[in-house]
């Protein structure tokens, strides 16, 4: 039994994703990107979500999960997040918390050509 319980928690260590994987899986899965956009950038009138605080965007999702919204416009969301578990919720933060657009990072130009002797 001990033998079964280390190989399985082994195994899960081995494919275990991060948070922010998780949640960038999950935002795929929800069709979060049909209003906020495939970079979490926003479309027309709903809010970006890139780089939001964590406990405030927790705190957001959890009271739509109680089926709460501030503005009749925001009970749209009460659907998405009905479903939610806690580690949802916190997967999906740390994904808008920590989000990096990788076609903005800077990145090294190796395109550069060196000409005669290097100079002296």
């Amino acid at each position: 039994m001990r033998l079964l319980l280390l190989f399985l928690l082994t195994f899960s260590n081995i494919f275990a994703t991060s948070s922010y994987e998780k949640g960038k899986d999950l935002y795929i899965q929800k069709a979060c990107y049909s209003c906020h956009g495939h970079k979490i950038e926003g479309i027309s009138t709903f809010p970006a979500l890139a780089n939001r605080s964590k406990g405030y965007m927790t705190y957001k999702l959890k009271h739509f999960r109680e089926r709460k919204a501030d503005t009749q416009r925001q009970e749209m969301m009460i659907d998405f997040a009905v479903n939610l578990s806690d580690e949802d919720i916190d997967n999906l933060t740390t994904f808008f918390a920590d989000y990096v657009d990788v076609e903005k990072q800077e990145k090294y130009d190796d395109s550069y050509d060196n000409y005669g002797d290097g100079g002296s």
